[in-house]
């Protein structure tokens, strides 16, 4: 008989693959797809283009379209220059919290959905609980929505929500930011700085690029936000420059400048029309470059876009999970997650995990034991609301 692993077990097996966003997920696939075979779960891969990474989706219970989706991601942020008190890729308990690189951020979570998965399979469930295990989340969500694409495609029933378990401290939030962004380079002309008007400088440029992002900025925050956007903090779409270098000396133009922009946009605002914004502006601002130098110019490479997730009237997901958890609180958080990508594609979605956000990407990640066991507790819920 196959061995029953408690979500705690779990968790210690998850947090030790190091499956940082820039290396392959492969083996931790491996092993949640062998561990849901041993029990009699049948799961399918979605392979990136390369083959070194893959998402992972299986289906318990009737196979009637209506069921629940818990969907997490596998990857997790770098450790590099981070100061970790032990070891972060080995779960470690201390002062009832339990530290490790993605505890938090979001194999806890993994852990409790495939338990549960587990637990479900030997229930007579009236209707399906399936799983959905992403990869890079952490560099723009990029591993989901082939996944939910493979999903609608390949036969599996259509599910009437999911619930995306990112930490929340198991409140229910009903809706989130988007984001797009760019890696920006201005190519400039070098002369000699005494000269500057015959050349073109790169970094004054881009700094050109600064100033409209600052524009935007105080733009946004003069609005009276609409209903959309008043319970998020900041109440408006913000725009950041987060790094930026280049130049070879004081007294040269700068041949090059590298820069990374980025966009958080509110619901009801669209991650397509700040593109539309952001590109008009690197247009003109080619025009003005172009005219002392034909050779200069800004390009950019746009990361791909996360919708955000907007609150529903009376949403079947924000529904089960108010019944699940109590919870009758209003919440939305700033950062993006994989929510508005299901609710893209037709899906009901709200967010619902144990752990801080706070904790996630830090030295010491944890998750606190008392958190671990409400999602322990919360789970063993929604298996008994699909028996009734």
């Amino acid at each position: 008989m196959p061995q029953i692993l408690s979500a705690r077990a779990l968790m210690d097996r998850l947090v030790a693959f190091p499956t940082v966003s820039r290396d392959s997920n492969l083996d931790l696939i491996d092993f949640v797809q062998g561990y849901l075979s041993d029990h009699g779960i049948t799961s399918v891969r979605v392979p990136n283009d390369d083959g070194i990474k893959a998402a992972l989706y299986a289906q318990v219970g009737p196979d009637l379209p209506g069921g629940i989706i818990l969907s997490g991601h596998t990857d997790v942020v770098p450790v590099e220059g981070q100061n970790w008190s032990s070891d972060p890729f080995c779960v470690t308990e201390r002062d009832g919290r339990l530290y490790g690189r993605g505890a938090c951020d979001m194999k806890g979570f993994d852990a409790l959905a495939i338990a549960a998965m587990v637990e479900a399979r030997g229930r007579a469930l009236t209707r399906p609980l399936q799983l959905a295990l992403s990869y890079d989340e952490e560099v723009g969500c990029l591993g989901a929505p082939p996944m939910i694409d493979h999903m609608l495609a390949n036969g599996l029933p259509k599910a009437d929500l999911v619930i995306v378990g990112e930490p929340s401290m198991m409140k229910v939030v009903t809706g989130h930011k988007g984001s797009t962004g760019y890696d920006v380079h201005a190519k400039g002309y070098e002369v000699h700085s005494s000269l500057m008007h015959q050349g073109v400088s790169a970094i004054m440029e881009a700094a050109k690029l600064i100033q409209w992002a600052t524009a935007c900025n105080a733009e946004n925050r003069a609005k009276v936000p609409g209903p959309a956007g008043a319970a998020f903090d900041p109440p408006w779409t913000t725009v950041h420059i987060g790094k930026i270098a280049g130049g070879t000396a004081k007294n040269i133009t700068a041949g090059d400048c590298h820069m990374a922009l980025e966009i958080r946009v509110l619901p009801g605002e669209t991650p397509s029309g700040w593109q539309a914004r952001f590109e008009a502006e690197v247009a003109r601002l080619n025009t003005e470059m172009q005219a002392v130098r034909p050779e200069a110019g800004i390009s950019y490479h746009r990361w791909a876009g996360v919708p955000p997730l907007v609150p529903e009237a009376d949403g079947a997901a924000e529904r089960l999970l108010r019944q699940l958890t109590g919870d009758n609180g209003a919440h939305v958080v700033s950062y993006g997650t994989e929510a508005g990508q299901f609710q893209q594609r037709g899906f009901s979605a709200a967010i619902c995990g144990p752990g801080d956000i706070a904790q996630a990407h830090q030295a010491d990640e944890y998750i606190s034991i008392a958190q671990f066991e409400a999602g322990e507790a919360f789970m063993a819920r929604l298996l008994e609301s699909l028996l009734a």
